[in-house]
């Protein structure tokens, strides 16, 4: 009985233990139902409705895409343009799911097993999030508190998202939700930014290696920054190839030979001063804003430029806008190092012509333009502060032909070092269609905001000469072979209402005989140009060049015949295209379709045209232009000459054989450098010179337009016609089949009687 009574007091009993076992297992459970269901009644904060999961909220950039069919920039709040997953390689995808989420295609949005190891191993062998609660986060619960508690619940807020997301949209638009949002830093906001960013090319056609160092930014883009750790990403990288081996997405031999490449990057920032480009995307902005004022959405609010993901299509063709920007460069760069030889030996450099008085003006004006005035003026400052700090050496970047340098300069100094630095524009018009081709504002607009093809406007010295050719040649039917003497000629002051008789000179100062129209244009001789204005006219020639296009004002003297008046290079190209385009005038247009993010066309624009000449007139002007290029100051383009010595601005071996019709211009003290250029179907023109015509080269040898503009536009010809995609014709202009204008000066006619008579009947206009 003792023995019995014993045993029964050492027999354990366990049925509590599993009582409270079973009550912790079940208690637990239900808890975390329980927050579960707090954290989907939104206790812990509010959840998206299903709108939102719907059409999650993103700020979408808009791109700018020319036409050819590459995106030449965007506007955008976050650089982010969405892309379709069948526009992501599978390599990227592949690379994703064996790096963030093994059981991507296994779990509804949790996995649980994933999630148990991170908690056992306190996250050491990486988080348990799949990539559904990681879209989770970044659409909806954002980088959340640094205090424990609330992370937990903000796991759970994720968890109940996730969910949801996955009972949303496939597996497939998850994937492609995630890539397209995650900020890849450097203005790289999405797949297709970072793809074009770092690697110069679209998603669709990065390689293994390229995919996988993406997708090992995914882990910390700040920390896996290529651009500051590249030796680091390259080791992330390796670990993303590891992994893929691992999921047998690649072979071992693939793997190891993808892990000793380099990351090979090719960076292409976006921001709005960096790329192709710039100064029209610029220009298009002020477009697209006065766009958006006319033209709301359906329900009435406005687009947002820089969050609605519109697709702007526009006329310029990428691969001539590069082109356009490599002749400049090569030829800005070139000429800059002549010029800043020559202000070695000006001692007001970089002014010419300027007192001590006129100087100090400048200065002070450019002092007052620059934000550090504005911004010291707007927290108080005195002028007098004002003005010495522009006396205080302080670090800055300055742009150099070779580069950005980092050096300790005045502001007042550094005001001066950009004025030595010439400026230049260029754009090119398709006649037929008015489609602008290339805009190239400047040659840095970073450190050059001012456009020099719409923004600014200046001298066009003796490329508005073919204007008054043109009114003569379609009012009086004169040929290019008509003479006229080479003699001083006087208008009366009384004839126009001037101040005083104008007698123009020649610029060589050299006169006798009788010229033809075509050696006259050639030559660009003033004395004829005075003549066939007064026998047409002023009027007649601003009627005629506004009817062109030109909107500027022209005052209605004489004087205008040598280019007295200030036209922009927007202007004088899309007049210019007029003459090859048969006289008919096609407004120079740059967008062709806007399109909202879905693809929807919001509108689509068409050309405005008008006849400005006569067909016939036209070629006889265009014949005329041509004999510049064949004898006058546009001989330079068909030349066998070699490079110039050191002191010349320029010369190149450029040898065109084709129809070429052109003019340069140069205007009093060499302060503008133009040359207009046109072919059959592509008219370009160029100009160079000073921020002010202060600053220009001495003599006319290196400061003529023949020398600062024509080697722009003949590099930039020379990219053109060496590129077999692109059909810039090398044709001559089609001759009209019944052109009665004598053009071919070698054929003997008789005098034209009746010019004398057209000429009286015009004067009496």
């Amino acid at each position: 009985m003792a023995k019995a009574q014993a045993k029964k007091t050492t027999t354990p009993n366990f049925s509590k233990y599993i009582k409270w076992f079973w009550i912790a297992i079940l208690g637990g459970t239900l808890s975390i139902i329980f927050i579960f269901l707090l954290a989907s009644w939104g206790v812990f904060g509010t959840l998206p409705t299903f709108e939102e999961l719907e059409n999650p909220e993103d700020n979408l950039a808009t791109e700018v895409i020319s036409v050819d069919g590459k995106t030449l920039g965007k506007y955008f709040k976050e650089n982010r343009t969405p892309v379709k997953f069948k526009d992501l390689p599978p390599n990227l995808i592949k690379a994703l799911v064996a790096t963030e989420d093994e059981r991507f295609y296994e779990h509804s949005g949790i996995d649980f097993k994933a999630t148990a190891r991170a908690v056992a191993k306190l996250g050491k062998d990486g988080g348990g999030s799949t990539i559904t609660q990681q879209l989770a986060k970044l659409l909806f619960t954002g980088e959340g508190s640094k205090n424990l508690p609330e992370r937990i619940l903000q796991k759970f807020k994720e968890y109940v998202i996730a969910v949801k997301l996955e009972r949303q949209y496939t597996k497939q638009e998850i994937l492609t939700m995630y890539l397209n949002k995650y900020d890849f830093l450097n203005l790289a906001v999405g797949i297709r930014s970072a793809s074009r960013i770092y690697f110069g090319k679209e998603p669709i056609d990065l390689t293994v290696a390229e995919s996988a160092m993406l997708i090992g930014m995914l882990k910390n883009a700040s920390y896996y920054n290529p651009l500051r750790r590249e030796e680091l990403v390259r080791n992330r990288r390796n670990v993303v190839l590891g992994q893929m081996f691992r999921n047998e997405f690649i072979s071992e031999k693939e793997k190891d030979s993808l892990q000793l490449t380099d990351l090979n990057l090719d960076v292409n920032r976006e921001s709005h001063s960096d790329g192709t480009a710039t100064y029209f995307r610029e220009y298009l902005r002020d477009v697209m804003k006065t766009w958006i004022k006319n033209n709301p959405k359906p329900d009435g609010t406005k687009y947002n430029l820089h969050r609605d993901g519109l697709k702007i299509y526009v006329t310029l063709d990428s691969r001539m806008q590069k082109y356009a920007e490599e002749a400049m460069d090569e030829h800005m760069s070139n000429l800059q190092r002549v010029f800043d030889k020559e202000q070695k030996r000006n001692k007001t450099a970089p002014f010419y012509d300027l007192e001590d008085s006129e100087i100090a003006t400048t200065m002070t004006q450019a002092m007052k333009r620059s934000n550090r005035w504005k911004r010291m003026k707007k927290n108080g400052a005195s002028e007098k502060e004002i003005r010495a700090s522009f006396n205080k050496k302080t670090e800055m970047k300055i742009f150099s032909w070779k580069g950005d340098i980092d050096t300790i300069l005045t502001p007042k100094d550094s005001i001066l070092y950009y004025k030595q630095i010439l400026r230049s524009g260029l754009m090119s018009v398709e006649p037929q269609t008015g489609h602008v081709k290339a805009w190239v504002g400047g040659f840095n607009y970073k450190h050059f905001q001012y456009d020099a093809v719409k923004q600014q406007k200046r001298q066009v010295g003796s490329t508005f000469k073919p204007f008054v050719y043109a009114s003569a040649i379609n009012q009086l039917k004169l040929s290019p072979c008509f003479k006229l003497p080479n003699t001083p000629y006087t208008i009366p002051k009384e004839k126009y209402g001037m101040p005083e008789d104008w007698t123009p000179k020649n610029s060589d100062d050299k006169y006798g005989g009788e010229l033809t129209l075509k050696e006259a244009l050639a030559g660009s001789v003033n004395v004829v140009t005075a003549n066939l204005i007064d026998r047409v006219h002023p009027k007649t020639v601003v009627a005629l060049a506004k009817s062109a296009g030109i909107k500027s004002k022209i005052p209605e003297v004489p004087s205008i015949a040598l280019g007295s008046v200030d036209l922009s290079l927007y202007e004088m190209v899309g007049a210019y295209a007029t003459f090859a385009n048969k006289g008919l005038q096609i407004e120079p247009m740059m967008l062709l379709k806007i399109e909202d993010k879905n693809g929807t066309v919001l509108e689509q624009f068409v050309p405005s045209s008008k006849e400005v000449l006569s067909e016939e007139s036209a070629y006889v002007v265009v014949n005329l232009l041509e004999g510049v290029t064949q004898a006058g100051s546009g001989i330079r383009l068909r030349t066998k000459w070699g490079k110039y010595p050191d002191n010349v601005a320029t010369g190149y071996p450029y040898e065109f054989t084709n129809a070429i019709a052109g003019k340069t211009g140069t205007t009093q003290n060499q302060s503008d450098g133009w040359f207009m250029g046109i072919v059959p179907n592509l008219a370009t023109g160029v100009w160079v010179g000073g921020e002010d015509r202060a600053t220009h080269f001495k003599r006319i040898t290196q400061g003529q337009g023949a020398t600062m503009a024509l080697p722009i536009w003949a590099l930039y010809y020379k990219k053109l016609y060496a590129d077999p995609e692109l059909s810039v014709s090398q044709e001559d202009f089609e001759m009209p089949e019944d052109l009665s204008i004598q053009v071919d000066c070698n054929e003997t006619t008789e005098e034209d009687e009746t010019v004398e008579t057209i000429i009286e009947e015009v004067e009496e206009f």
